[in-house]
């Protein structure tokens, strides 16, 4: 709907659409015979900037400049970094919801929108979910700007290209995509903005939100985005070629394609020596497998396939199991769940008292189940091995994909003992191959082989043995030039 040339209509028509609410605030000054007025939300705008700086600027017109109309006039008397203009009222109330103050002019259907922010963000602070040693202490915010500052001042390169879009019939929400353009392949990132320019949906609120919504096909357990808030490891995957999502209001930002070995990765492993990244990823690796399969192993060896286990070992086994009343299947659920409502129990509880009760709630647990003849102690030591092997991986979304597979080799383990477990590990291997995430196969580059980007795979060669990117992300691979080591002789 169009803006009217009136000052007072313009105002009673912006408090009718938000239902007057309190935080509208508006006034109207008179100067050299004209009404000028303006209007923001309190909530988000900030009344210093606007007393100080506003105001003064609209009482010291000069009336003797000479302009084509006041109107003019006033806008070019404001001086701001950021002047807009908006001509209806849907736009009017983005700019004021967005934290701008929308000045009007009597007799005139254009409004001057300038940024008046309120700091409404916690700032650049340390990253609480993806703790690291060495490296980078800041993280992305709620900030949209200061997000992409943090990318911007880490690659100054004008082939850095953000492209935005608002998405959200209400909530309007400014997503941008962010990719270098002479690395990026244009085809991934013409794919992206054309699926996020096709979501109609009431609000965006995470970017969570996004990832939901543009995994329409291949659904899977296993995520095929990762998400991230540091900004060191974003501007390493736009290095390789990869795209980023950023989400106003969103500490965590979006990286694609993603392949499984990006989850054995961390981004401490850019500030380490070759050897201790490789040695860790192995560790990573092979916590991947204790977390998925040991629980349904133990089942198997324990009620189908004893003949495998040495006798002095099943000797012992049988030993510990002796009066506990549950089948060895029953035990693995019984505290598999008992572990994963204490882990739920630490995520929710306050911080300051969370670690101490799901410690405490353990070691009470265990210790009460073992000594009242519920479960064996083996089974503890099972499950809790099961789950300190999902504490090496930091993103969420992988540990919740383990744990559900790991439910089903319990099952498939249950009724077909070692037999189960194989057939299942096998669907489990081909579901994982038949996944892509922007026709980057999942498995790559193990599932098709390609021998050139296993020098930075599970195991990390040093950096000037890393001259060039990944093949399958870009065709621009050069990263390092050849004469690298000439200029180091």
């Amino acid at each position: 709907m169009k803006l009217d040339n009136n000052i007072d209509k313009i105002f009673e028509v912006i408090n009718e659409m938000n239902g007057k609410s309190g935080d509208i605030v508006t006034r109207i000054i008179e100067k050299n015979k004209n009404r000028i007025g303006y209007i923001f939300l309190e909530s988000v705008s900030s009344d210093d900037k606007i007393s100080d700086f506003l105001n003064k600027s609209i009482i010291n017109i000069d009336k003797k400049k000479v302009f084509d109309s006041f109107y003019n006039l006033v806008k070019n008397s404001i001086f701001s970094s950021n002047m807009k203009s908006c001509d209806t009222y849907e736009d009017m109330f983005f700019y004021l919801a967005s934290g701008f103050t929308v000045i009007v002019v009597d007799g005139n259907t254009k409004a001057i929108v300038i940024e008046t922010k309120n700091k409404l963000d916690r700032g650049v602070t340390e990253s609480t979910s993806e703790t690291i040693i060495r490296g980078p202490k800041d993280s992305f915010g709620e900030n949209h700007n200061m997000n992409l500052g943090l990318i911007r001042k880490r690659i100054k390169d004008y082939n850095l290209w953000f492209t935005d879009t608002n998405i959200g019939t209400r909530t309007k929400t400014k997503v941008t995509v962010a990719y270098i353009k002479d690395i990026a392949d244009k085809k991934r990132v013409e794919k992206i903005i054309d699926s996020l320019n096709k979501i109609n949906i009431d609000g965006i609120l995470d970017s969570g939100y996004i990832r939901e919504l543009i995994e329409k096909e291949q659904k899977c357990i296993f995520p095929k985005m990762l998400s991230t808030e540091r900004p060191d490891q974003a501007c390493s995957a736009l290095l390789n070629g990869k795209i980023v999502i950023l989400v106003e209001n969103s500490p965590f930002v979006l990286i694609l394609p993603t392949t499984l070995v990006d989850y054995i990765h961390s981004p401490e492993d850019n500030y380490q020596k070759p050897f201790n990244v490789t040695f860790n990823r192995l560790i990573r690796l092979m916590c991947f497998y204790i977390a998925l399969l040991f629980p349904a192993l133990y089942i198997a060896l324990m009620t189908y396939n004893q003949e495998i286990l040495p006798d002095q070992l099943l000797i012992s086994l049988a030993v510990q199991r002796d009066g506990v009343p549950f089948p060895t299947a029953i035990e693995i659920v019984i505290f598999v769940l008992t572990f994963e409502v204490l882990r739920e129990a630490d995520v929710h509880v306050p911080s300051f008292s969370g670690g101490a009760m799901s410690i405490v709630g353990a070691l009470i647990l265990g210790d009460a189940a073992v000594a009242a003849g519920i479960v064996s102690p083996i089974v503890i030591i099972v499950v809790a091995t099961t789950s300190l092997s999902e504490l090496v991986f930091y993103d969420v979304d992988i540990i919740d994909a383990i744990r559900e597979w790991r439910i089903l080799f319990i099952i498939a383990a249950t009724f077909f003992g070692i037999i189960g477990v194989m057939i299942s590990f096998f669907i489990f291997v081909a579901k994982l191959a038949s996944l892509e995430c922007l026709g980057v196969p999942y498995l790559t580059p193990f599932s098709p082989l390609k021998l050139k980007n296993l020098k930075d795979s599970v195991i990390r060669l040093s950096r000037k043995d890393l001259k060039n990117r990944p093949e399958y992300l870009t065709d621009n691979i050069k990263r390092m030039g050849d004469n690298y080591e000439e200029n180091n002789n």
